[in-house]
């Protein structure tokens, strides 16, 4: 490296541009830093940024929520709050690495659009209204159980046995993974529901 201590190189690289010679490509010339991966790529202000991960208060290991690959993440949280999620390197699964939308998982948590609570809109509605989870899942229950009471169906017309429903059908998830798939699978066998089919698979 050409020009001065290191320290005079960094206030060299970050002072204001008032000179010629203080122009990031110059300094990069002067200072030996063809790639411009060092200090000639500083500036005032991203000497002075500092890394989300820097000020957590504590990390947190959890798994990607957006497929059934399971990657690992590491949560860093402040004040109660998520303030950044990267790639856990100790994750035999993904070693660090994260898709485009494991990577902005942050934005699901933190995104204020993001909606925390049932929606319904009655049949002819026009307005959507708040309902408590467990109101919602005892409406999905009652609405299986009345369909397939409805809709069953015992025999053919040639009288062989189908002990089915048709009027009922899931389309699962790509979040969902092999045990969940397996439960989801056994619970509508037993209801009489064949129409079983994942997303994943489409």
């Amino acid at each position: 490296m050409l020009g001065g201590t290191g320290d005079e190189r960094m206030r060299r690289a970050v002072g204001p541009l008032t000179r010629l010679a203080d122009w990031p490509l110059l300094r990069q010339v002067r200072d030996g830093d063809a790639r411009g991966l060092g200090l000639s790529a500083r500036s005032m202000r991203s000497a002075q940024l500092v890394a989300r991960t820097a000020e957590a208060d504590q990390v947190v290991r959890s798994i990607c929520p957006y497929c059934a690959v399971g990657c690992g993440q590491l949560v860093y949280v402040k004040g109660g709050r998520v303030v950044q999620i990267e790639g856990d390197p100790d994750s035999p699964i993904s070693r660090g690495r994260l898709c485009p939308k494991g990577a902005a998982s942050e934005q699901l948590v933190n995104n204020p659009l993001r909606e925390r609570r049932v929606k319904y809109r009655r049949r002819y509605g026009t307005e959507w209204e708040d309902l408590t989870l467990d109101l919602a899942m005892d409406m999905i229950a009652d609405r299986v159980i009345q369909t397939r009471r409805e809709t069953w169906q015992d025999r053919d017309a040639e009288g062989r046995s189908l002990n089915r429903t048709l009027g009922i059908a899931s389309l699962g998830g790509a979040t969902l993974d092999n045990e969940e798939n397996y439960l989801i699978k056994k619970l509508f066998t037993a209801l009489g529901i064949v129409q079983v089919e994942n997303q994943a698979r489409i």
